[in-house]
């Protein structure tokens, strides 16, 4: 059954997860504001409406944690599925948000981790799964300069 509130909770957090992808995005062209927006505001906003749901709707659902099948319980709950949205969210754009600083930090161009952050924001562990290649191949590039110099 539906809920209007829920709805239009579910509506307003889409949109202010995407006002924190688009910040990383643009990230070189305001990197503090781009980490202000996708470290602290958005996944303050998004944890503080989870912290709300959880509380209000937690005890509604016979679900649980240890089983697939409580989990499955758990999530038929409109209000408790709406928090593990929410949830994820908060989280991906924080992995989003180190991602951008990690790349910058090792020298990774930006537009070379834009498929990671889609990524990221799509399917989560897939994204991070590939930043954490291409900033593999860039730590390792020094090195073995390195090693074929002193060669």
């Amino acid at each position: 059954m539906s809920d209007p509130l829920l709805d239009r909770l579910f509506s307003l957090a889409s949109l202010v997860a995407m006002a924190g992808w688009l910040a990383l995005v643009f990230a070189p062209l305001r990197p503090s504001f781009a980490q202000a927006v996708a470290t602290f505001i958005v996944p303050t906003v998004t944890g503080l409406a989870y912290a709300g749901l959880i509380t209000r709707y937690w005890g509604e659902s016979s679900g649980g944690f240890s089983s697939l099948d409580q989990v499955s319980t758990l999530f038929n709950h409109r209000g408790l599925l709406l928090a593990g949205w929410l949830h994820y969210l908060a989280f991906d754009l924080f992995v989003g948000a180190w991602e951008v600083r990690e790349a910058q930090r090792v020298g990774l161009p930006h537009w070379l981790i834009l498929p990671a952050l889609a990524l990221t924001f799509l399917f989560g562990p897939i994204g991070l799964l590939v930043f954490l290649a291409l900033r593999t191949a860039r730590l390792r590039r020094p090195l073995a300069r390195t090693q074929g110099a002193t060669a």
